[in-house]
């Protein structure tokens, strides 16, 4: 009996010291849960006055500039086109002919869209769009469409005044009626790589046949004229890939043989810092040609 006595008076204890234990530890909440209530609303109540000294606040976050806002008007897109413009002038060498390499599965028509109206506003004439699976072509009036959309946007309304020259595939007529100086804007597929070279080997086969030409006076320089009659633009200097695989997915082969290749991570959500930088890295670069 005495034992049972024993045990249970040393409950009793182990109780007695969690009770304690129990009751401090809520004592120490309650204070800290006071003194954080208390900050706040002391924040609550000083914040306004705070903001009060400070009346152009509001005003200046409303003027940071985003590539994804809504049109810009007035000041604000005449100063984004000059200092675009500048930045281009001050490059040591700007590429005449750029093109974007997407190698990424699903493609970002906001992000091309980018990439060609910042392409135009630092003075790049022509912007070649390719992708290996040739969504771009298929899609090309939405991608139009998405461009002109993006001018508006980022260069304000005159921006529609620098109207984009379209070229389609093949032909090379335009789909919109522009001027002959204004930009211009081709979109590539793998038909225009490999598939060209063939179609003017053909070409040279069959004016062999027709007895225009003698088979000896077929050589690769004449290859290379009809080539290059065929895309009526000049050769890319530069090529900007975007994704993880490493290759040109048979980017024009015949046209890119002293292209200058910078590649990107990845396309989407790209910044005009992010092309300003490859611009810069092409205009540092040194080709030394052999003979």
């Amino acid at each position: 009996m005495a034992l049972l006595y024993g045990l249970l008076w040393r409950l009793l204890l182990v109780l007695v010291h969690i009770n304690r234990a129990l009751v401090a530890w809520l004592r120490v909440r309650l204070r800290s849960w006071k003194g954080r209530l208390w900050e706040r609303a002391m924040a609550g109540l000083l914040l306004p006055v705070a903001l009060a000294g400070f009346p152009d606040h509001h005003k200046k976050l409303d003027q940071t500039p985003d590539a994804h806002a809504n049109p810009v008007t007035g000041p604000r897109a005449a100063g984004r086109r000059s200092r675009w413009l500048s930045d281009g002038r001050a490059l040591e060498k700007l590429p005449v002919h750029i093109g974007l390499l997407v190698t990424e599965e699903e493609p970002s028509y906001t992000d091309i869209a980018n990439l060609v109206v910042w392409c135009m506003a630092v003075g790049i004439s022509y912007v070649s769009v390719y992708d290996n699976h040739g969504v771009f072509r298929k899609n090309n009036s939405r991608l139009l469409q998405e461009i002109v959309r993006r001018q508006q946007d980022l260069l304000g309304a005159d921006g529609s005044k620098c109207n984009v020259e379209f070229l389609s595939n093949g032909s090379d007529a335009q789909q919109q009626h522009v001027v002959s100086c204004s930009p211009s804007v081709k979109v590539l597929s793998p038909e225009d790589g490999k598939q060209s070279i063939v179609q003017a080997a053909q070409q040279l086969c069959r004016s062999v046949e027709n007895r225009e030409r003698s088979s000896r006076d077929i050589s690769v320089s004449m290859l290379d004229v009809l080539l290059r009659e065929s895309k009526s633009v000049p050769d890319p200097e530069l090529v900007v890939k975007f994704g993880p695989v490493d290759s040109t997915l048979g980017f024009l082969p015949w046209h890119i043989r002293l292209t200058e290749f910078i590649s990107l991570p990845s396309h989407r959500n790209v910044s005009y810092e992010d092309l300003l930088g490859v611009l810069q890295r092409f205009g540092s670069c040194q080709q030394r040609l052999g003979h």
